[in-house]
């Protein structure tokens, strides 16, 4: 079992932070300064930059340089520590751009094969059941009614 505190888990947690490989494969070939990344990289706030940017350094998976200069420039690099999990990073990279339409053709063929359930169970299993009154008056109502029928034949419910 992999706990919460296990060191292993912990690094695994930050090789799998989608920020953290965006940060280390941009700085990989040249240090890079905090705003040059904040545009480099859609979607990241100010704030999850710094403390994705600390945590690595924590890590000791790159390194933050300060030059005295009118104002202050800081400079992100990779470390040697880093550049052997670039390496790493680079192969799933790779097998995420060999393996893009493969998974796409996949989650479209999942969703249609769930559209296509949604679309010929629910009506049968809605015609198939006796209303006593109109409408069912709120949400939890309703959700009974749903896991009922699903029961009712024989689905499971999984969350």
């Amino acid at each position: 079992m992999v706990t919460s505190n296990c060191p292993t888990r912990q690094i695994l947690d930050r090789v799998g932070d989608k920020w953290a490989v965006l940060i280390l494969i941009l700085v990989r070939d040249e240090p890079m300064r905090f705003n040059a990344l904040r545009r480099a990289i859609e979607g990241i706030s100010q704030k999850m930059l710094s403390q994705v940017l600390k945590s690595l350094e924590r890590d000791g998976l790159i390194r933050r340089r300060v030059s005295a200069t009118v104002p202050v420039t800081v400079e992100y690099s990779i470390t040697p520590l880093g550049a052997t999990l670039s390496t790493a990073v680079d192969a799933l990279r790779d097998w995420a751009e060999d393996n893009l339409k493969e998974v796409l053709n996949a989650q479209r063929r999942y969703d249609a094969q769930r559209n296509a359930m949604a679309v010929t169970v629910w009506p049968r299993l809605a015609s198939s059941v006796t209303m006593r009154e109109p409408a069912l008056p709120d949400a939890p109502t309703t959700a009974i009614f749903i896991f009922a029928l699903l029961a009712r034949y024989g689905h499971s419910i999984q969350w």
